[in-house]
């Protein structure tokens, strides 16, 4: 069990050593994966720290939690990295480290990687019974920080009990938003880091049907590239419907993107926070 109390004299959050021994080889996967580059690794964390996440996970209860519901997802999501418990807030300063966006650079081929302390869009998320994400593209430029370019997502699943029939499995789907390509269980331990791509939609568009008192759990971490000129426009998430989605839930996705379209652009020209704005959408949602 991996003890807070002692962190700095136990194992250290993740082995380093192994892997950078794995580097060259892990940087030829994430190339040469399709659709997009992109790359899950497999009991990324220490085995200690991992269960430990999974433990002190905050419940669906705690009012520290954001309500994202509206027709295009269903989660909570908490971005205040003051109100983490103790490990899972060790391990999202870690990831947000010089030392490991350093590494993640090196993976990924994109020299001068920046984190976000802020975790703008990321943190913890958590989806009960019914939950879902629609299949989309993720917004294109950091909001508080303009010049921000968005390259790089890594999610972390942190889910010890899951069943392949409850479903959750992250998507990839093709450019043509035909077939999906590819998809990984949200398991425990498991890290899965890929290119942002405004080519390639992912999510997990059928709504989760684990049981009363489970929920699909992860830690969400965005890197950005600081853009010389800073004059690129925000690209907002773009939600798009399946072939077999129909016209009036398809209709109902494109109405909603307009909205989060809507207020993206003035989350970035008027600094409202992600609390205000969810639940802005959330009341306009609930009103259509």
């Amino acid at each position: 069990m991996y003890c807070p109390q002692t962190a700095e004299k136990s194992a250290p959050i993740l082995d380093y050593d192994r892997w950078n021994s794995e580097l060259p080889e892990l940087t030829q996967r994430y190339a040469a994966n399709q659709p997009l580059p992109h790359l899950l690794i497999r009991d990324f964390l220490q085995a200690g720290v991992a269960n430990t996440l999974a433990e002190e996970f905050p419940s669906v209860q705690s009012r520290a939690w954001i309500q994202y519901k509206h027709p295009n997802e269903r989660k909570l999501g908490l971005t205040k990295r003051s109100f983490f418990p103790r490990v899972l807030g060790q391990v999202a300063d870690e990831l947000n480290s010089p030392r490991f966006v350093s590494w993640l650079s090196r993976l990924t081929g994109i020299p001068g990687l920046v984190a976000d302390p802020a975790l703008e869009g990321g943190g913890l998320h958590q989806s009960t019974r019914g939950g879902f994400l629609n299949l989309h593209t993720d917004f294109s430029h950091h909001h508080y920080h303009k010049s921000w370019k968005r390259r790089i997502n890594l999610i972390l699943y942190l889910n010890p009990h899951w069943q392949a029939a409850w479903g959750g499995d992250i998507e990839f789907w093709d450019a043509g938003m035909q077939r999906c390509l590819v998809k990984y269980p949200p398991l425990l331990n498991h890290a899965l880091m890929f290119n942002t791509d405004e080519r390639f939609f992912h999510g997990f568009p059928e709504p989760v049907t684990c049981p009363q008192g489970e929920s699909r759990k992860s830690l969400a971490l965005y890197y950005y590239t600081a853009e010389k000129d800073g004059k690129s426009a925000l690209r907002s998430t773009n939600y798009r419907p399946r072939p077999g989605d129909g016209i009036g839930k398809s209709a109902l996705i494109w109405l909603d993107k307009q909205v989060v379209d809507l207020y993206s652009q003035a989350k970035t020209r008027f600094g409202f926070s992600d609390e205000f704005a969810s639940r802005v959408l959330g009341f306009i949602s609930g009103k259509k």
